[in-house]
């Protein structure tokens, strides 16, 4: 039974992009499924949304998801940029660029820089350093940013240059298989290596802040000792999830809150000696792992403290 149209193409005047014959072994699948399976370089969720904008038709007119296609039809796609996504401007920002080949960039992004923007950054971001270093960004998603770090945490960030490596990335990242490592230095000596399983939401009253709640996503965060200091203890920190503020709200859970953190300081009032003139979270992302979307291959990269967390592990060792 033949689907609803939805539109007519007297009034559609765009350009397709990509147009490909459904393969005969699609014959019986919904439309939705038999384009999941016909443009794997593209999430579901994106050819859903396009389908919905009316960006993909099928012999030349929009049709419901759920109608059945039995193979020869016409699909055209049109890939169109999110005008909320691509609205930001190229600005020429100092990138510290690890690795870079085309399908992917990694790079080192110091305390202080945005990822992307938002209320009250809305220029010199992340973002908009990457628009410059490579226009094409203008037409992937959030221009390739497939993770975030929260503004004055440093580290490795990975972003994809094509559709199908953001697609990737982000299956990757899903799947829990991207390897992300940090070095944190937090208040007070941690006796051992442990885990906090707890889950993470929105804070109930102050809701810029994120907490462990009964009702919040899974998260999960594994720490290891790698030095103790007279009244800091420097931990390694993986993730099994990515949520907002992970390790900075996981660990105040456990009374070890981030030094220089000005929001999950758990009541500590001020610290003494080095740990008071830290004026940010003490927080570095120093190695990322993932399979190169293009090659298979596995890849690793690493990113020396910065100098500013380097000069406080000196002084406490001191």
């Amino acid at each position: 039974m033949a689907g609803t149209e939805i539109g007519e193409t007297q009034n559609y005047n765009a350009v397709a992009d990509r147009e490909r014959d459904v393969p005969a072994d699609c014959a019986g699948m919904r439309f939705d499924q038999a384009l999941a399976r016909m443009f794997p370089e593209h999430s579901r969720s994106r050819l859903a949304a396009w389908v919905k904008e009316g960006q993909v038709r099928l012999d030349h007119v929009e049709v419901d998801p759920k109608r059945k296609v039995w193979g020869g039809e016409r699909v055209s796609l049109m890939v169109q940029p999110d005008s909320r996504e691509t609205a930001q401007q190229a600005e020429a920002i100092a990138l510290d660029i690890v690795h870079e080949d085309a399908a992917l960039l990694v790079l080192n992004k110091p305390a202080g820089l945005v990822v992307h923007p938002g209320s009250g950054n809305w220029q010199g971001t992340l973002l908009n350093g990457l628009l410059h270093h490579h226009p094409p960004l203008a037409g992937i998603p959030r221009a390739g940013i497939v993770h975030r770090l929260d503004k004055d945490t440093s580290g490795l960030l990975v972003v994809a240059k094509t559709l199908e490596a953001q697609t990737d990335l982000v299956r990757q990242l899903q799947a829990r298989t991207v390897v992300r490592q940090y070095l944190a230095l937090v208040h007070g000596v941690v006796a051992r290596d442990g885990s906090v399983d707890a889950p993470i939401g929105r804070h109930q009253t102050q809701r810029t802040r994120m907490a462990v709640t009964e009702h919040g996503r899974a998260a999960r965060t594994h720490y290891r000792v790698l030095e103790r200091y007279a009244r800091a203890t420097l931990l390694e920190c993986s993730l099994d999830t990515g949520r907002t503020h992970q390790i900075r709200v996981h660990l105040q859970s456990i009374g070890h809150p981030l030094v220089g953190d000005p929001v999950y300081r758990a009541g500590r009032g001020t610290a003494p000696g080095p740990l008071a003139s830290f004026k940010r979270q003490a927080l570095h992302a120093y190695r990322l792992g993932l399979v190169h979307p293009v090659s298979g291959a596995t890849m690793q990269w690493e990113a020396p403290l910065p100098e500013d967390m380097r000069a406080l592990l000196l002084a406490l060792a001191a």
